[in-house]
């Protein structure tokens, strides 16, 4: 039999092509079975209102309301006219506008006291949240009253039979009812679904079986139904994707790595004799739980987190020394040709002698630190491929080049990959096959990852956190300067900043954008939307920025900007001249957020600082306060004050504790974000599952599936399991694939 299964059938064949265009483009539904899991997000109950009093700025929103007032303004000497209407719902109020020709049909539509379904996306005009030319469906109008829009109401009332209207998660091309129709018209194929979950496990949880689960989550009749549901689909979510996690996990142990222990009186106890400080406790106890794991047979799988300057690089490169006493090599992989020239530079001024193998003036335990960049001169390029091919390099520090084939070592032992969420599972891959056996791979982040997120994004790995600053280290202090309420605040940013660089500092400005052509063209095939036009202003950028202060506010000062588009040399001379203290304010975009040491440098002022990520700016904080002297970091931003931007920037200046602040920035956002740059493929699956309120399933889901793996790794008898499974690595090859 060679049909389609019904979950694969195209939308396309079941909704028309139009609105399967629109399915695919804006919400990346492209079959059944992807609309059947295009959960609602909420429900408006018949009679309960939603709160307007709650709606989040710059968002689509789906809201039931009731019409309080409707007048119709004349502008523009009597030619211009527009329609509001005041719509409440008892716990605030919102108003609508409609302009032009676009304000006959609501006119007569929208009287007061009639009650609708409105969707559109929230703005602020003159201080006050309203929504533009709202797409609106009626309620309760009576069809025997001819009215045009009765007849979609009496529809509208029929379709919503039960009691509780479910709200999709919509967009501007394709309002939440619009999406419900087109879900009735899948529903019937729900029976098809093939569950995932083996049955023993279900029944044991009291789980209902996913068709019930779909139509439940769809339609329900009572809130016990949606609890159902949803206990059932966060169990799916949780589940497939601990197994994928198990099988990787398992798949590992099967491998045989070469145990790589130090000499006893070789590299690693020279380094350590020549530091001029102790470690500290935490760096102590996680380079134990390295070298345990380093001692093994199996590969290491280690995913060390530390806050921004805990010393993550010195726990790594103890490693490192470790397996190059033990005969090996090690490779260190950074995201941005800076910062592996960074490493390279402060890695080599730590061994100082020690990593001068094989010239004059060598230690006796010693050997050769090489950088790999794709940038580098052919002859250059060339001896280092050399020296690692010989084995003379027992250390080489370098950005995506070292996964190129022409790589290839003697003996490599250890992988350190530097700010994981820039390297693909692919990609670790790609670098851990240049081993004659899998050599073992330890992970660095700066981004604090909450327990939960680090099961379900890196369950591959086990962790170890470094959770306190060396000694030595300053604490910052972060203020939010609000330019738009209050200008003399940013006038007195910049007179911080003079005052720093008067007493011998150096600062940093941080901007979004860079400012030169490139990035002020539209993006391919993304024409502007209305919309978009109507967007504030755009980000503020390096090079105008730049410009500004060096003519006003920081005249006088040597200011110097860094970007991602300069040429490779120029960023590198650029960087330089900061660290050595010629430049007195360095204007650059996020190139400087990972990695870059400049212990002098004290202040730093990030503009339109709402449009950086939570764990960004603490990234880009931690560039400040590395040296004896306090850090100053000012989150300049023109969002008014209730907005949640706002909100965001104040928990940033609040705590140092980058723990804390990853959660308050799960909890902002969709872990979508958080998980999609993490690990390609894995976005797409949770649609249900939240981090961090679900700690406990994903817990009990990853148990449940290191049972199952270790039983049947080949999951032969658990045949829809394998079906999720393998739909699940589709999405993620696919994800990777688009990606490369």
């Amino acid at each position: 039999m060679d049909l389609v299964p019904v979950l694969e059938e195209p939308l396309k064949k079941v909704l028309g092509p139009a609105t399967a265009k629109v399915m695919a483009e804006h919400l990346d539904l492209h079959t059944v079975g992807d609309l059947l899991h295009h959960y609602p997000r909420r429900y408006a109950e018949r009679g309960e209102l939603t709160r307007l009093a709650e709606l989040p700025l710059d968002e689509h929103v789906t809201v039931v309301a009731q019409v309080a007032t409707a007048r119709v303004l004349r502008f523009n000497g009597g030619s211009g006219q527009r329609l509001e209407v005041t719509i409440t719902d008892g716990s605030g109020q919102i108003q609508l506008v409609f302009f032009g020709k676009g304000i006959h049909k609501p006119h007569k539509d929208l009287l007061p006291g009639t009650r609708a379904m409105f969707a559109g996306k929230v703005s602020v005009f003159n201080r006050k949240m309203q929504l533009a030319h709202p797409a609106y469906q009626l309620l309760r109008a009576d069809p025997a009253d001819g009215t045009e829009g009765a007849a979609e109401a009496a529809e509208a009332v029929d379709s919503w039979a039960g009691a509780l209207l479910p709200i999709y998660p919509a967009t501007a091309k394709l309002e939440s009812w619009k999406i419900a129709k087109a879900v009735d018209l899948v529903l019937p194929s729900a029976p098809e679904a093939i569950d995932p979950l083996p049955e023993s496990l279900r029944e044991g949880r009291g789980l209902v079986p996913l068709p019930e689960a779909l139509l439940k989550i769809h339609r329900p009749h009572t809130k016990a139904d949606i609890a159902d549901a949803r206990a059932r689909l966060k169990w799916d979510e949780a589940f497939v994707l601990q197994v994928a996690l198990a099988r990787r996990r398992f798949a590992d142990t099967q491998l045989t790595a070469v145990a790589r222990e130090p000499k006893p009186d070789g590299l690693l106890t020279a380094f350590d004799a020549k530091l001029p400080f102790t470690l500290t406790d935490g760096q102590q106890k996680v380079s134990k739980e390295i070298f345990d794991d380093l001692a093994t047979e199996h590969p290491m799988h280690r995913l060390l987190q530390g806050e921004v300057g805990s010393g993550k690089t010195m726990v790594a490169l103890r490693a490192m020394l470790a397996v190059v006493d033990a005969g090996g090599q090690a490779a260190m992989l950074a995201p941005t040709e800076v910062l592996a020239q960074q490493h390279h530079r402060s890695i080599t001024e730590m061994m100082g002698e020690l990593a001068e193998g094989g010239m004059l003036g060598g230690a006796e335990h010693s050997t050769k630190v090489v950088v790999l960049t794709g940038s580098m001169g052919t002859a250059a390029r060339k001896q280092a491929l050399l020296d690692l091919v010989t084995g003379e390099a027992g250390i080489v520090i370098g950005t995506h080049a070292l996964i190129e084939d022409k790589v290839q070592f003697l003996d490599l032992g250890l992988v350190v990959v530097d700010e994981q969420h820039r390297f693909g599972v692919e990609q670790r891959d790609a670098l851990r096959s240049k081993g004659k056996q899998p050599p073992h791979l330890l992970v660095m982040t700066a981004t604090p990852i909450p327990r939960t997120v680090a099961m379900t994004v890196f369950g591959d790995l086990e962790t170890s956190v470094l959770d306190q600053l060396p000694a030595g280290r300053s604490p910052i202090a972060s203020h939010v300067v609000p330019a738009a309420d209050k200008p003399h605040f940013l006038a007195r940013a910049w007179e911080r900043v003079r005052e720093e660089v008067g007493n011998g500092h150096q600062a940093y400005v941080v901007c979004p954008r860079i400012g030169d052509d490139e990035d002020d063209k539209p993006k391919k095939g993304r024409k502007k939307s209305a919309e978009d036009e109507a967007e504030k202003r755009p980000p503020l950028a390096v090079l105008d920025v730049a410009e500004e202060l060096a003519h006003g506010p920081l005249q006088g000062l040597k200011v110097e900007v860094l970007h991602g588009r300069m040429h490779p040399d120029d960023k590198d001379a650029v960087m330089r001249r900061f660290a050595a203290g010629e430049t007195d304010v360095l204007v650059a975009t996020t190139v400087i957020e990972v990695g870059v040491n400049v212990p002098n440098a004290t202040a730093m002022v990030i503009m339109d600082a709402d449009r950086f990520g939570v764990s960004q700016l603490h990234q880009l904080r931690g560039r400040v306060g590395r040296g004896s002297a306090a850090g100053l970091c000012l989150l300049v931003t023109e969002m008014p004050e209730a907005s949640p931007a706002r909100a965001r920037l104040g928990a940033v200046a609040s705590t140092l504790d980058g723990f804390e602040l990853s959660r308050i920035d799960l909890e902002q956002r969709r872990e979508g974000d958080v998980l999609g740059q993490a690990q390609s493929g894995v976005r797409s699956s949770l649609r249900m599952l939240t981090v961090i309120e679900d700690e406990e399933i994903i817990a009990e889901a990853r148990e449940e599936a290191t049972k199952v793996v270790a039983a049947d790794p080949e999951l032969e008898r658990l045949p829809g399991l394998r079906t999720a499974l393998d739909a699940l690595l589709d999405a993620e090859r696919e994800q990777y694939l688009d990606k490369g």
